[in-house]
């Protein structure tokens, strides 16, 4: 069992680095795969989805080699076009290994894939976009059997700008016979990183960040390329501050790729200061800031609203939260409230009324970024707190308590090993550390 315990109440302050961006790492990982070529992927994250997806490219036959925040691929042993079930519902990230396989191989089988559980998500508009470029598509028992020998170029127009149908489509694309179009393509820097990575190996795309997406055929060849930094990170020690107050400075970080989140900071009452791809930012007492509407880039973004939530819990006045992008985004509401916040939820809409003080309390993280608003809460309540399930937390956040620590917050990241090892010293705090999960449990939580 893992969990970390951390106490509030006291302020924030120092340096952090930002890690590497997972949701970009994972599809540039899987366009390995259509490289001729060595890639060399530098600014990796150190994360369990990572993990699993270079389980996928080595069951797939691929050589791959991981030094630090170095992944290196080669992809020419590409021998099979089936991606197993127990790899698969690790991680929804997956499907990204579907586009590349049939532009490769012309074949792919796989399941529907895993991660949060954040209600419907269907890879419909995937399977959509590559029907209309010639893939064969066909249901059997609990798998998906894709064909696309010939595949060729279309005019695709997708009904909502989604970020995995268009990384999924461009990648496809390339090993089309024709150009492709993407009408309404998703905008998000991510996607921008992707291309740019498949472009330094020879590809030729064009209006990436647009909604106006044009891919030419042609597989690329190999590359070396840097990893953008995690925004989503980024936003989640800067909401860590302003819950717990402070001052932190945020390195590798692009305020430019994260502007809705910083706006509504700012309008909450924080300075947000940005110099290259240095943040400096400062708290001060906090006031509701309206209305935070998640949308698809440049709005802003849905993985960001669940610690902004908790940084807001003792804000003055009131902040409504309208999720549009997620049915099910408010699952770490109900640990929000444990900590003594005033939330009411009504569809897709929260509504949280400031409190003067939280109290700690056990919580179980429900999903990733649900998992890092439980700890953000927490470091701006009075006393102890305890979270568990917390390897929802590790899929997609590096040394998460290790730099939270950095800036100076009171965090420990427990394992059994650490609890043995102190049982076995004659430590007289097991009982006290072991308490609180174990009160977790019995809740229920």
């Amino acid at each position: 069992m893992e969990y970390i315990r951390l106490w509030g109440g006291q302020a924030l302050a120092g340096e952090v680095a930002i890690s590497g961006a997972k949701n970009s790492a994972l599809p540039i990982l899987a366009a390995t795969l259509l490289c001729k070529g060595e890639c060399l992927l530098h600014n990796c994250p150190r994360l369990t989805d990572i993990n699993w997806a270079i389980a996928l490219l080595q069951h797939l036959g691929c050589r791959v080699c991981r030094e630090g925040h170095d992944i290196w691929v080669d992809s020419k042993g590409l021998c099979r076009c089936d991606l197993p079930e127990t790899l698969m519902k690790k991680m929804r990230s997956s499907v990204f290994f579907l586009g590349p396989l049939l532009a490769k191989t012309g074949a792919c089988d796989l399941c529907e894939p895993g991660g949060c559980c954040l209600g419907a998500r269907p890879i419909d508009l995937h399977l959509g976009g590559l029907a209309q470029m010639g893939a064969e598509i066909r249901q059997e028992e609990d798998r998906l059997s894709c064909r696309g020998a010939k595949l060729h170029g279309a005019a695709i127009v997708l009904p909502f700008p989604s970020v995995g149908a268009t990384e999924n489509l461009m990648m496809a694309a390339l090993g089309a016979d024709s150009p492709t179009t993407i009408y309404n393509a998703a905008k998000e820097p991510e996607i921008v990183d992707l291309a740019d990575f498949l472009q330094s190996g020879g590809a030729k795309i064009h209006g990436a960040g647009t909604k106006l997406l044009q891919i030419e055929p042609g597989l690329p060849n190999g590359a070396e390329y840097r990893i953008m930094p995690d925004r989503m990170e980024a936003a989640t020690y800067l909401a860590a501050a302003a819950a717990a107050g402070g001052r932190i400075v945020l390195r590798d970080a692009h305020k430019k790729d994260m502007l809705p989140v910083c706006d509504v900071l700012e309008s909450a009452g924080c300075q947000i200061q940005s110099d290259c791809d240095i943040i400096e930012f400062t708290a001060k007492p906090l006031r509701g800031c309206k209305l935070v509407r998640t949308a698809p880039y440049p709005g802003f973004p849905t993985d960001a609203q669940a610690v902004i939530m908790a940084a807001l819990l003792r804000a003055e006045g009131l902040t409504v939260f309208e999720e549009t992008v997620f049915a099910s985004r408010f699952r770490h509401v109900p640990a929000l409230r444990a900590l003594g916040a005033q939330i009411e939820t009504s569809g897709a809409i929260a509504v949280v009324s400031g409190v003067k003080t939280l109290s700690g309390t056990a919580m179980a993280a429900t999903d990733l970024r649900g998992g890092a608003a439980m700890a953000v809460a927490a470091l701006g309540a009075q006393g102890c707190s305890v979270i568990t399930e917390i390897q929802h937390i590790q899929r997609g956040y590096e040394d998460f308590a290790q730099k939270l620590a950095g800036l100076g917050a009171r965090i420990q990241h427990i394992t059994e090993d650490k609890l043995w090892r102190r049982k076995k010293e004659g430590g007289s705090r097991l009982a006290e550390e072991a308490a609180v999960p174990l009160i977790a449990a019995k809740n229920g939580q």
